[in-house]
């Protein structure tokens, strides 16, 4: 059974490849077009949009080709696919069963643009790295997991030349040059009596480090 397991595995990530080859250079191929006709314009398709939370800290946007490490408010990685999606990009949730994509909708995210590998085996780093060939933005649930130095470098390595931001969520990627904290501050009802009515928003302070970041909160 076991053997079947892994067999079934392989089998589900040669199709994934391949569904990634064929996409690859017109999902969030944008960026990947011809040259732009002036600097601001390379800036601009250099960076992918971060929601209201994190303008604060990463005023410019997130930049693609970016390993962020997340900490805190799950909230905060579910608004970047939310803002990445609605501006018409592509992302993948990759082994995080408990993602909340309704929650991700109504933060404005565009279902239809979002992969979701709840269950990506053994090795939801590959699974993570073939997703980054066809899209802007992947989300990477590690469970508490340390994603080795060498294998981290190929990795980003890999997401330079395909121009997608990955983001790890519950883990640690070493070397990444930008770490994520958030914290939730409050909460917004739509009823003005406390305790009651329906959760409208959630304020979160969030802080930034990294090279070219220093530190920064929002």
């Amino acid at each position: 059974m076991a053997v079947a397991t892994q067999e079934n595995r392989d089998d589900q990530l040669k199709q994934l490849r391949q569904r990634m080859a064929a996409i690859s250079g017109r999902i969030g191929a944008g960026h990947r077009a011809g040259p732009p006709s002036s600097a601001a314009e390379v800036a601009i398709k250099s960076l992918l949009p971060v929601p209201e939370s994190l303008l604060g800290a990463l005023p410019g946007g997130l930049p693609r080709g970016a390993v962020a490490v997340t900490s805190g408010a799950r909230s905060l990685p579910l608004g970047m696919v939310a803002a990445v999606t609605a501006a018409g990009g592509h992302a993948a949730i990759v082994g995080l069963p408990g993602a909340g994509l309704l929650a991700a909708a109504e933060m404005g995210a565009d279902l239809s643009r979002i992969a979701v590998i709840p269950d990506p085996g053994a090795d939801p780093v590959e699974v993570a790295a073939v997703l980054a060939d066809g899209v802007d933005l992947v989300l990477l649930g590690l469970r508490g997991a340390a994603v080795a130095p060498s294998r981290a470098r190929v990795v980003a390595g890999r997401l330079r030349h395909s121009g997608a931001a990955l983001v790890v969520v519950d883990g640690d990627w070493p070397g990444t040059a930008l770490r994520l904290e958030a914290r939730v501050r409050g909460y917004e009802t739509t009823s003005a009596t406390p305790g009651c009515g329906r959760l409208s928003r959630v304020r979160l302070a969030v802080r930034a480090r990294g090279r070219g970041v220093g530190i920064r909160s929002a």
